[in-house]
């Protein structure tokens, strides 16, 4: 007797955490009983894994709640993650939604799920997080191109503009084992990049006693896996060894995203991040010493309350001497139940607007000297499985993209590339060796 499956389809927002936990989420469904389809179509349930680092991130999440609820009346509405985590309440009363899962709860979501009737109320499940909370892990599958493992969650550092630890809890990690373990099945399944995501992977290690150095030595031991890509790391956490290790192992990518948010250390204070400019500016020194092609980007935040024209033209111009090869810009937004929330001296909207144009047009800048300081070296790429135009696109190790007429055989592949010249998309154009 055939059973009839249930549709469920998954929506993620934010960041390479979100979307390796929703992979692990979608997998906790069973197969006999449900077909996973894509988000944009009909289905019987809808999973939205949300994100709440900005205002804007909130309002995206119910965009999309109210998106799902218009495209299938009928469906079970089920909200999990950061957002339901820090405003279960608020979700609840869209109308149309039936469940809300918290940070550690959405891992059960299937157990949640026994009956598929809409409800006149959402049913919360979002417990207060504590220290002892377990680590759930997770990695995306799917894309054969690269998979997102998860070795870290939550943070201890307490920035005073930022809800995740709010939403995620302390700092904690499984064992090396597990790790090892998950990149092993990762590797079974034939993708060749692991991208190591967190939300602090530098602290790797607190509670076990172990390093992210030491775990890096183990993972690069996983037959299969070519290549391992630092998602984002802290400055102080981006150590002489670690630098090192990549420096002397293929395997790990010379590309760093070490979050500076200011170029100004009274702003930085404000911010409480625990480092100076000068750090961040050391550190970049000790990369570019070491890997003189590195890919180098930078998260920086525009207009924090009590940022004044000279404390940003401070940034601005620190920004412009360091040797980064592109900027994510954020432009500051409160945060319930965050310090900055209390800080005077909030900054005007069209400031924000002005200096965070300013910095796109830098990043943007500095990302065009980087691609040409690239053209003529002989790299390796990994190349994606979409067809676009024509044209197949992939990365280079120092997180270059480049593109080149469609070629299936190449889909999933590294190969070795000469970096030719810049494409009118802002890609570059490559030579394939042989």
């Amino acid at each position: 007797m055939s059973v009839n499956k249930k549709k469920v389809a998954f929506h993620t927002l934010g960041c390479k955490l979100n979307f390796a936990e929703t992979s692990t989420i979608s997998r906790s469904f069973p197969e006999e009983n449900f077909e996973r389809v894509p988000a944009n179509s009909k289905a019987d349930i809808y999973v939205i894994n949300t994100c709440s680092v900005t205002d804007s991130a909130d309002k995206k999440c119910r965009q999309a709640i109210k998106k799902f609820i218009s495209l299938s009346p009928g469906a079970f509405i089920a909200v999990v993650g950061c957002y339901a985590q820090l405003n279960p309440q608020e979700i609840s009363s869209i109308p149309g939604v039936d469940l809300v899962l918290g940070t550690n709860e959405k891992f059960e979501i299937s157990d949640y799920i026994t009956r598929l009737n809409k409800k006149q109320t959402a049913e919360i499940h979002s417990c207060n997080l504590t220290s002892t909370d377990s680590f759930n892990p997770s990695f995306s599958l799917g894309d054969r191109t690269r998979s997102f493992l998860k070795i870290q969650d939550g943070c201890d550092y307490g920035c005073s503009y930022c809800t995740i630890p709010l939403a995620r809890g302390r700092s904690r990690n499984p064992e090396i084992s597990t790790i090892i373990h998950e990149a092993e099945h990762i590797a079974g399944k034939g993708v060749k990049e692991i991208v190591i995501t967190g939300v602090n992977i530098g602290d790797f290690g607190k509670s076990t006693g172990d390093s992210f150095t030491g775990l890096l030595k183990e993972l690069v031991k996983v037959p299969g896996i070519e290549r391992f890509r630092i998602s984002s790391i802290e400055p102080n956490l981006l150590t002489d060894e670690l630098i090192d290790l990549t420096a002397t192992n293929e395997k790990i990518l010379p590309h760093f995203h070490i979050p500076l948010q200011s170029g100004c250390d009274k702003i930085l204070g404000l911010m409480r991040r625990r480092y100076t400019r000068d750090v961040f500016a050391t550190r970049i020194r000790m990369v570019m010493n070491k890997l003189s092609l590195a890919g180098i980007g930078a998260d920086i935040i525009v207009g924090f309350p009590g940022e004044s024209d000279s404390d940003f033209d401070n940034t601005f111009s620190f920004l412009e001497d360091i040797p980064l090869s592109y900027l994510h810009v954020f432009t500051f937004s409160e945060r319930p139940s965050t310090v900055a929330e209390q800080l005077p001296l909030k900054v005007l909207y069209k400031d924000k607007e002005r200096r965070s144009k300013r910095l796109i047009a830098l990043s943007q800048k500095k990302n065009l000297i980087f691609n040409k300081l690239n053209i003529g070296e002989v790299t390796n790429v990994l190349f994606e499985n979409t067809r676009n135009e024509g044209l197949i696109t992939g990365f280079t190790s120092n997180y270059i993209r480049v593109e080149y007429p469609w070629e299936a055989r190449l889909a999933g592949q590294i190969k070795k590339v000469r970096l030719d010249k810049i494409s009118p998309s802002g890609r570059m154009n490559i030579e394939l060796i042989k």
